[in-house]
């Protein structure tokens, strides 16, 4: 092999743990994200808005599954208890960055909504113990339930493509009948994630 050859081998190795950080953090930001659009692939029910969020007619909505588990404060919770209610679930970690951006507009959005027939729930998942999830409430004055699920256990449960389970923080928000109206894979300010819930207040 010539020394021109050497060399041009040499700066292509070079440049391959480059391409392999730069995967790498590709796939990081995947896995907890600021925002972006959803994405509908396997559930062409879904209407994709301007924000981010997705709705879907009432006449093409699917049931959500059955979610009952331990909180991150070791509580039993089952979602089935909130029945003719608007249900929030919000997928978030205490690891995430994004999550604790919008939990505290979450909170103010859940004490403005409440008395109109509407439960937040949370989905703690990939934390290693509930300890770092409580403390994320507590810091961020989170006042509804939130299920452990570190594993993603209950996330598995939902139909495909309904929710981004790689989508850390996502948003899926449940009708008065048990099925699944909205979503958002990305985090939500206040204004988008009213846009979201407002509509399915008003629906009987």
């Amino acid at each position: 092999m010539s020394a021109k050859d050497s060399s041009t081998v040499v700066g292509r190795m070079r440049g391959v743990p480059i391409v392999i950080a730069s995967t790498a953090c590709v796939l990081l930001l995947t896995a907890c994200t600021s925002g972006g659009t959803s994405d509908s692939s396997g559930e062409p029910n879904f209407v994709a808005g301007k924000d981010g969020t997705d709705a879907v007619p009432a006449s093409q909505r699917v049931m959500a599954p059955v979610l009952s588990g331990k909180t991150v404060d070791g509580d039993v919770l089952n979602v089935a208890d909130y029945k003719r209610k608007v249900v929030v679930l919000n997928v978030w970690g205490s690891w995430c960055p994004p999550c604790r951006a919008e939990a505290k507009g979450f909170e103010t959005v859940y004490q403005d909504v409440k008395s109109q027939g509407v439960q937040f729930v949370g989905i703690n998942t990939r934390d290693a113990s509930p300890a770092p999830a409580r403390a994320f409430q507590r810091d961020q004055g989170i006042t509804y339930p939130s299920f452990y699920d570190p594993s993603g256990r209950l996330l598995i449960r939902f139909q495909r493509g309904t929710l981004g389970i790689q989508s850390v923080p996502s948003t899926l928000v449940i009708d008065r009948h048990g099925r699944v109206a909205a979503r958002a894979l990305g985090a939500l300010d206040k204004s988008a994630l009213l846009k979201m819930v407002q509509p399915l207040v008003r629906e009987k």
